[in-house]
């Protein structure tokens, strides 16, 4: 049976947007290898996304750095800097760091591209009257810029970005306010999205059927006690059977 309402993710959901950052940062140190030296560009690359995996793990500065990107990738290139210099490597010049930020940042967006069927999924889901909300983290000019670059405004019913509402998820507001604009009820609303915590344990708190988007197909973490309600690879798996 078809839900009333479904609450999609934006980045990693509908759009491979930030997935495997040491991939990205490999390919950025390698652009700046000779900067680098004497370190090997790899080097620098792991430092950087172990700099990377703590800085978004904690909670407080995720919640503001997704709000200014730009600074909070300096901060962890130079935190990786300052990582390498203790454990007695060369430390690069700090002048380096905005440098490296900035070219992933255009990276990220160079690589940036619709997920297979995105669009017909969404537009095969409101043709058969389903609601759709589009709820994301991050500021309103970077969020908007994805959503008109991959022509995704005009296919929902609500859009919901962080910058511009003053909540994102998990706060508990962005999923209510998301259900009262669409005039429905949790249970009757999934959500799908690429972020356990986020789109997959929040919603279903609420009583929201959570659906999450294991895009590049690693599978649930080891240990983890989130449990989806289903698991996708690709989208056009939430189609119903023909």
């Amino acid at each position: 049976m078809l839900p009333r309402a479904i609450l999609f993710d934006l980045d990693d959901t509908l759009i491979s947007a930030y997935r495997q950052p040491e991939l990205a940062w490999q390919a950025v140190a390698g652009e700046f290898a000779a900067a680098l030296h004497p370190l090997p560009a790899g080097e620098v690359a792991a430092a950087i996304a172990a700099s990377w995996k703590a800085f978004w793990s904690d909670a407080e500065r995720h919640r503001r750095g997704r709000l200014n990107l730009f600074d909070a990738r300096i901060g962890i290139v130079t935190d990786a800097f300052a990582a390498m210099a203790r454990a007695g490597r060369p430390r690069p010049p700090d002048d380096l760091a905005p440098h490296l930020a900035d070219r992933y940042a255009h990276y990220r967006e160079e690589q940036m591209f619709l997920f297979d069927g995105a669009h017909t999924v969404v537009d095969t889901f409101r043709v058969a009257g389903v609601k759709l909300a589009l709820i994301t983290n991050g500021t309103g000019a970077a969020q908007r810029a994805k959503i008109d670059r991959f022509d995704l405004a005009h296919r929902f019913h609500h859009i919901q970005i962080e910058g511009e509402h003053g909540f994102g998820k998990p706060d508990t507001r962005a999923y209510h306010h998301a259900l009262d604009v669409l005039a429905v009820a949790a249970q009757e609303t999934w959500m799908v999205g690429d972020n356990l915590e986020w789109e997959i344990a929040a919603p279903q708190r609420l009583g929201i059927h959570a659906v999450w988007h294991d895009t590049i197909g690693v599978g649930l973490p080891e240990g983890s006690d989130v449990r989806p309600d289903r698991i996708i690879r690709s989208l056009r798996e939430l189609l119903p059977a023909s």
